[in-house]
Parts: C-alpha cells; structure tokens; sequence
C-alpha cells in the first residue's frame, strides 16, 4: 500500500481525527460526570436524521446533522424538566424519534443505503475540505470553551445545586454543553461514524478515570487516550484494509478492558 501519508486524503483524515479526539474528550468527561453519556447515543441518532434530510434536500449533510444534533440536546433538556425524576426517559424518546426519523427520510433517498452508510459508520478517507474545516472550528470552540468556563463546568459537573449557590449560571452553563454536544457528534459523523461517536466521548474519559485522581488530571489523560484510539485506528485500518470507524471504536474498547483489568489487580 506503500506510504500512508504520500495520500492527500490520508493527511486529512489524520488532521481530522487528531482534531476530534482532541475536542470530544472535554465534552465526553462533564458528561460523564453528570450521567448524561447517553445523550450522545440520541444526538448521534438524530444527527443521522439531520444526514438523510441533507442528502434528501441537497444540501451538505453536515449542515442537517447540526441542526438535528441540536434540536435533539435541547428537546431533550425540555423533557428532563417534565419528567422530573424520570429524566432519563427523555434521552430514550428524543433517540427513538431520531431513529424513525432517518428510517422514514432514508426511503426517499435514492441509493440511500450508499449514502447512509458512511455516516453511520464513518468514511473518514472521504472528507472533503468544507468538512475539515467544520472540523477545525469545532476544535477551536469547544477546547476554548473548556478552558474559559474550566471552572464553571467542573463545578456543574459535581454538584449543580452547589455551584447554582455559588452563583454559577447553571442553566446558561448547561446550554453551552449541551450545544457543544451536539456539534461535537454531528461533525464527528462522518469521521467516526454517527452510531459510534458517542463511543468516542465515553471510551476515552472512562479509561482515564480509571487512572486519574482528579478532573484536570482525567481530562488531560482521557485526551491522550484519545488521540492513541484514533491514530491507532487510522493506522491499522489503513494496512489491514478495516474500516476506521469500528478500528477506533475496537482499539479504544480493548484499552479500556486492559485498564480495568490492570487497575483491579493492582
């Protein structure tokens, strides 16, 4: 296959993916800590729903999994307050309605088998330079966001009625959370693949809260865990012929299990 990197696109996919693993770990670990980790499964879900309606209405289906991703985040804060106790429901509803979606749009695809298919599970050799620019700018927003509200976000991330009494904008906190959220798996959608980005916010802060003893410590760990997963990933899948997506997914599962296993006995 000779060189990797003598490919344009190759150069591009691994910008892309270094990118996104580099952005997706300070979403995945606030999160985490809130135990909202299946809200990427339901942004995902709904981005795929945004993906259809793009290829339906021919626009770039990026810009309709942004606007879904985003609906879906804040459909979903909505129905927490209405559930109440029973928040979780709301994450399960808005994710089943993302599904229907994209199954009933998808049917007025023509060879939307095709077309789905690299964005649900990821066609990162195929980006093309709107998308790595998406890219780029998603970067730059939520790691500058990260550490301009570093403070407000880990103490959200804890404790919120805590940090409300510590006259931390809670609500407006959260907001920005949830939006960077949802960006954060519609543009990964076409790197990793929309089904498995959520993989990509959980995977890596899980693996480093296993070794870490503190916030700083986890999010600075769970990055570079990050970055292993992908470029790893983009590595084999490329001489072994595998898809990227599910390489990376694999790659970041079988560290996770070494870790929990190493950590255990130690």
């Amino acid at each position: 296959m000779g060189n990797i990197f003598a490919y344009d696109f190759m150069i591009k996919a691994f910008a892309a993916a270094a990118l996104i693993a580099a952005a997706a770990p300070c979403i995945g670990l606030p999160i985490v800590l809130k135990r909202f980790s299946a809200i990427g499964d339901a942004a995902s879900h709904s981005a795929l729903g945004g993906i259809a309606f793009g290829l339906l209405i021919g626009i770039n289906p990026i810009v309709g999994a942004v606007i879904f991703s985003i609906a879906a985040v804040l459909s979903i804060e909505a129905l927490r307050k209405k559930f109440g106790k029973y928040s979780e429901i709301a994450t399960v509803v808005v994710m089943s309605a993302g599904i229907g979606l994209t199954a009933v749009l998808s049917g007025f695809i023509k060879n939307s088998s095709a077309n789905i298919n690299s964005f649900m599970f990821g066609s990162i050799v195929a980006i093309s330079d709107f998308e790595l620019i998406l890219t780029i700018i998603l970067c730059a927003v939520v790691v500058g966001t990260t550490m301009l509200l570093y403070k407000e976000i880990f103490a959200i991330a804890f404790d919120e009625e805590a940090a409300q009494l510590c006259g931390i904008p809670v609500k407006a906190v959260n907001f920005v959370l949830m939006l960077l959220t949802a960006l954060t798996v519609a543009v990964a959608s076409r790197i990793v693949g929309a089904l498995m980005i959520s993989s990509l916010l959980v995977i890596p802060t899980a693996s480093a809260m296993l070794i870490s003893k503190s916030y700083k410590g986890t999010l600075i760990r769970s990055v570079i865990f990050a970055e292993i997963f992908t470029i790893a990933g983009l590595f084999i899948s490329y001489y072994c012929d595998l898809r990227p997506g599910g390489t990376i997914v694999l790659i970041g599962t079988a560290v996770l299990v070494v870790t929990a296993l190493l950590h255990k006995k130690k």
